[in-house]
């Protein structure tokens, strides 16, 4: 009796059904497959036909005045429109959430356009827009301030393609935040200012960080946008990943990857920086009483 019992009990115990997902190695390995074939072994290949060259060559290479000014304007322009895109970019996600009004579907449409739109296109438009007998830029250039085929088209470019990496970053936790805690403080006798530094900000820093760096990323990677509206003039206004075209033109293989190589390292190096600057900020945060 007591076996029968035994038995009975197991067979109404409900078994555990078996997951349709895959574990956890077999999982891994395809992951491990997948970003092998698309990220690790062509900048591998990257790296290895860079290192084929001499020291004294590969010096050369990356370090004569065209390759270092073309470093100066990428990493410097890429960072003005990071910074830039941080500001506005949170304040386009908090107009797009906190407030209603008529066309905001629209506008909240037209923050996407950077993604679909092609970047050649981009690139003519901005130039049309801010050259001398643009649109703008023909109001612009009387008070001695030239977009076009300067550095400061450059910094508009990248701005232009960066911006909805902030704001689709930022507005979905915006949309989450608590407006009850905002009006808690503002009954706390917090003005404003108090109630975004104390309250808002706080929550919003460490998507405001990834924001920023998926734009600062994305600047550092772009051309097509750029070799319209910068005017690719070497030493003034040449992006480092023109220089790289114009070595591949050039049959400059060695030269290219050499340059490239550099602008992974460092890439990487700072996007490195930028990710322990965010944990850190996000620690402090959670540290810092409301």
């Amino acid at each position: 009796m007591q076996t029968a019992a035994f038995t009975g009990s197991l067979a109404a115990t409900p078994r555990r059904s078996r997951s349709v997902l895959p574990g956890f190695v077999p999982a891994l390995a395809w992951t491990l497959v997948y970003l092998s074939l698309l990220v690790l072994i062509p900048l591998a290949g990257v790296f290895m036909r860079a290192s084929g060259m001499s020291a004294a060559d590969f010096t050369e290479a990356v370090s004569n005045p065209r390759a270092l000014a073309a470093y100066r304007l990428t990493f410097g322009a890429s960072l003005a429109a990071a910074c830039l895109n941080g500001v506005f970019g949170l304040l386009v996600a908090w107009v797009l959430v906190r407030y209603r009004f008529p066309g905001r579907r629209a506008v909240d449409a037209m923050v996407d356009l950077p993604f679909a739109m092609p970047t050649a296109v981009a690139g003519i438009a901005l130039t049309a827009v801010y050259s001398s007998n643009g649109w703008i830029g023909r109001y612009l250039e009387p008070l001695g301030i030239n977009v076009a085929f300067t550095p400061l088209g450059v910094i508009v470019a990248l701005t232009f393609i960066g911006l909805p990496f902030v704001v689709r970053t930022v507005q979905p936790v915006l949309q989450d935040l608590e407006v009850d805690l905002e009006e808690a403080a503002a009954s706390l006798g917090a003005n404003r200012w108090q109630t975004f530094r104390r309250i808002t900000l706080p929550s919003v820093l460490p998507a405001l960080g990834t924001g920023f760096t998926l734009a600062f990323a994305r600047a550092l990677g772009e051309y097509g946008s750029v070799i319209f509206i910068s005017g690719n003039l070497p030493m003034r206004t040449e992006i480092a990943t023109l220089l790289i075209m114009t070595k591949l033109e050039q049959y400059d293989y060695a030269g290219a990857t050499a340059i490239a190589s550099v602008l992974l390292v460092i890439s990487f190096a700072l996007l490195l920086v930028i990710n322990l600057l965010q944990a850190r900020a996000r620690r402090f945060t959670r540290a810092v009483p409301a």
